[in-house]
């Protein structure tokens, strides 16, 4: 970043974002189209049944109160300029002024003609809050099938579905084939687990026997990763965490096999120290490269360890600050600044 270089002040917000009602006079073509698509309400006393309304109150907490100047906060949201100046519309017979516009951006109004809110985003954790849309559900409705004419019937049952509804946009986008989200470079779950603690998954009526003979049992993504290494010498030269880049996993067939294409990274989950064993064993295999059985991932210069944390201590991966730093950077790639 340039020396020289200073964050935006409130007065560069105020150009940008607007809390305001524009007068009718110097800007009608604005003013209309604040009166259509930003104003919130109104909710409240005057109309209850609001699709705000939670508990008698505004969950948008509108309307907001009047404010004089812009401010940022580093621990909420920012405060708008919302002057008592007179400015209002009048909607379902209520007068509404500043204080229940949603900020917008008068450039974009003006282009797009539609409800567009936008926000100063002043810390990381708004991040998520921008994009939370990726992750909600689609919108979807419950259609009930009915008789097209006049007539009943009360021995017919009615038939109901569940249908997804995609606006216009969402539609034209899918018919061209556009990507609706994607993940680049994909990213392999790599499981682990020590000697006959493999997860298991099986019903509640099923027998112990038949459960048991499950292919998942006897030969794990992780067992078989070794058994890789003891077949394959190229596999010897990778980590566990290492090995998606160049090898795939066939779930059906339960094995690693060479990759031919793609970008594939690994990541092992991460494990609670109580779990002791198991969470120096997962230190060790972002450091072990190509061992051949459970026994080889603790062994060294031909000396086998009774137990993976004898085997961290003697790499000296618990006897100095590495495994702090190393877990630091490894959290560093999702954790925001505050959590770190």
């Amino acid at each position: 970043m340039h020396s020289d270089y200073k964050l935006p002040t409130v007065e560069f917000i105020d150009t940008i974002i607007s809390a305001e009602i524009p007068n009718i006079h110097e800007d009608p073509e604005l003013y209309s189209l604040v009166n259509e698509f930003m104003i919130h309400g109104p909710c409240g006393a005057e109309n209850i049944n609001y699709p705000c309304m939670v508990d008698k109150k505004c969950a948008k907490n509108f309307p907001k109160q009047f404010c004089n100047h812009t401010s940022v906060h580093q621990t909420c949201f920012s405060v708008y300029r919302r002057r008592n100046n007179g400015h209002f519309v009048e909607k379902s017979g209520v007068k509404l002024d500043n204080r229940n516009v949603v900020p917008y951006n008068k450039y974009l109004l003006k282009r797009y003609q539609a409800n567009i809110n936008v926000e100063w985003c002043n810390q990381g954790s708004f991040i998520k809050y921008l994009f939370k849309y990726i992750n909600k559900g689609p919108d979807r409705a419950t259609v009930r099938i009915v008789r097209s004419n006049n007539e009943s019937d009360t021995n017919d049952l009615m038939s109901t579905t569940t249908v997804d509804i995609l606006s216009a946009c969402e539609a034209s986008w899918r018919i061209f084939q556009y990507d609706v989200h994607y993940r680049y470079p994909s990213v392999v779950r790599l499981p682990f687990h020590i000697p006959g603690q493999q997860q298991i998954i099986y019903g509640e009526d099923d027998d112990i026997d038949d459960v048991l003979d499950k292919p998942s049992v006897a030969s794990s993504m992780f067992t078989t990763w070794m058994e890789c290494n003891a077949v394959n010498a190229d596999a010897r030269k990778l980590t566990y965490v290492e090995f998606p880049t160049k090898f795939v996993w066939h779930r059906g067939d339960r094995i690693w096999k060479p990759r031919k294409v793609g970008k594939y990274i690994g990541r092992i989950h991460s494990v609670s120290p109580n779990l002791r064993e198991a969470y120096f064993l997962r230190i060790l295999l972002n450091k072990v490269k190509g061992p051949k059985s459970f026994e080889e991932i603790r062994t060294v210069n031909g000396e086998e360890y009774s137990s993976v944390r004898d085997f961290c201590y003697a790499l000296g991966l618990l006897d100095d600050d590495e495994e702090y730093i190393d877990t630091i950077k490894e959290a560093s790639h999702s954790g925001s600044g505050s959590y770190l």
